[in-house]
């Protein structure tokens, strides 16, 4: 079938205190450097901005490279939100056969498929034999750049 597993890890949302960062308001130059002390509006909290629904929110790492042409990388973990309901194109995880999955959901004629976002993989057809869930719509992905 060319699936894999993508996520290893499953982690909770928890939310113990504000973690306030920072927040420069300017869009950064990849050319000229500006000075960026001009720009500061104030603080941002990482919790805020990528989780809209904490109680239905959850992380999981990602193993397997069958998500790189949408920047879903092995390692990164994603932002999954529960409370969010599918659309045709929704990065997904989904429960197929009793094995996690991430992959891009598309529908197309009252057919279901999965479709990973890197061409050495195939689609899949969600058959009616098929044991099938969609645990969460993938909001955010957070990745390293270095190690």
């Amino acid at each position: 079938m060319g699936r894999q597993t993508p996520a290893a890890e499953i982690f909770r949302l928890e939310r113990k205190s504000r973690c306030e960062l920072s927040f420069f308001g300017c869009r950064v130059s990849a050319g000229f450097p500006s000075p960026a002390e001009d720009y500061l509006e104030g603080k941002l909290d990482l919790n805020d901005y990528l989780i809209r629904h904490p109680a239905a929110t959850f992380f999981v790492r990602v193993s397997g490279d069958s998500m790189v042409g949408a920047g879903i990388h092995p390692g990164d973990l994603l932002v999954v939100d529960r409370a969010i309901e599918p659309i045709d194109g929704s990065v997904i995880i989904a429960v197929l056969d009793a094995e996690l999955t991430v992959k891009r959901l598309r529908t197309l004629d009252g057919q279901v498929f999965l479709v990973p976002d890197n061409p050495s993989y195939p689609t899949f057809k969600v058959h009616a034999h098929c044991e099938f869930e969609v645990w969460g719509v993938v909001t955010a992905v957070i990745h390293k750049l270095s190690k």
